[in-house]
């Protein structure tokens, strides 16, 4: 297929994503509005003020969760419309899901009896989880939102990410989540300084390939998928993200070079996590090409 990078994903996004994927490429790359987007995300929003329908594709059924309702909020901030009533309402469903310290569980049971992919577990008592919390605490206070649910997960947070590379194992998405807060959080001192620390664990565990051409001598997380590997774009996705520190201009140019390199034929980036069914490889593929377009122009590489 000829064309740009951008020209190549636009056909493939064309061929195989939902219209809220082709509505957000639109937005993001072709000039469309976001009232479309915005109009495209409402069939996944339920009436508890959460969002359903497979919106996070690895996790089926109508009803809400925490996941689809991150989902959402990173589709409305990313076209800047994550806030007003609408956020309010979100607000009062991930109370009423949070744990009994404020957090999110990644899962909440209700979704049982349909289908999910089977590294997410579903139990009855979900734990506490900064991989659901922290990304969606950053969010909202980067957005100026103020709901009397944030205190206490915004504490679960600070708790959750000075404890990593305190003896607790982390693994990158863990890490991924940790910067999203951090890169929203207020206090931007104390962000600042567990920043710093953050990208030392990183380095000592070597949670980050800075060399893509030898991934496979990097550690790989207990249960990742083969392959399954981080490099310093997955961390600093933006140019100002406090993970961009922990990387050498050489560092960063290699990594976003990968992923450029890693547009495969028919237009479209690949999954790197585990597939386990059709339907959610195929809408996945879309939202991570949108992402891989958005990270190489973020910092500042030509994508057509």
């Amino acid at each position: 297929m000829a064309g740009t990078p951008l020209r190549r994903a636009e056909q493939f996004v064309w061929l195989t994503a939902r219209v809220l994927e082709q509505r957000r490429f639109a937005h993001h790359f072709l000039g469309g509005g976001a009232d479309a987007v915005e109009a495209a995300l409402l069939p996944y929003a339920n009436e508890d003020g959460g969002y359903g329908h497979a919106l996070e594709p690895d996790v089926r059924g109508p009803v809400s969760q925490p996941l689809h309702t991150a989902h959402a909020l990173r589709v409305l901030d990313a076209i800047g419309r994550c806030g007003g009533p609408r956020a309010e309402r979100v607000c009062r469903y991930l109370t009423g899901v949070s744990t009994h310290d404020g957090a999110l569980p990644a899962v909440h049971p209700s979704v049982r009896g349909y289908p999910v992919a089977p590294f997410v577990p579903v139990v009855d008592d979900p734990p506490s989880d900064l991989l659901a919390t922290g990304p969606v605490v950053g969010l909202l206070h980067r957005n100026r939102i103020w709901h009397a649910w944030l205190f206490r997960a915004t504490d679960f947070c600070w708790a959750a990410v000075e404890a990593i590379g305190g003896g607790r194992p982390t693994h990158p998405y863990e890490v991924e989540a940790a910067v999203a807060f951090l890169d929203g959080v207020l206090d931007r001192d104390r962000a600042e300084e567990a920043a710093d620390r953050l990208g030392r664990v990183v380095r000592e565990q070597r949670l980050a390939v800075l060399e893509p051409e030898r991934a496979g001598a990097y550690p790989l997380a207990p249960g990742y998928a083969p392959g399954e590997y981080h490099f310093p774009h997955d961390y600093a996705r933006v140019p100002d993200s406090l993970a961009r520190r922990w990387f050498t201009d050489g560092e960063m140019a290699r990594s976003l070079d990968h992923l450029a390199s890693r547009q495969a034929e028919d237009g479209g980036w690949p999954v790197g996590w585990r597939q386990w069914a059709p339907s959610a490889v195929l809408e996945s593929r879309p939202i991570v090409t949108i992402e891989a377009l958005r990270t190489l122009r973020a910092h500042g590489r030509p994508v057509g």
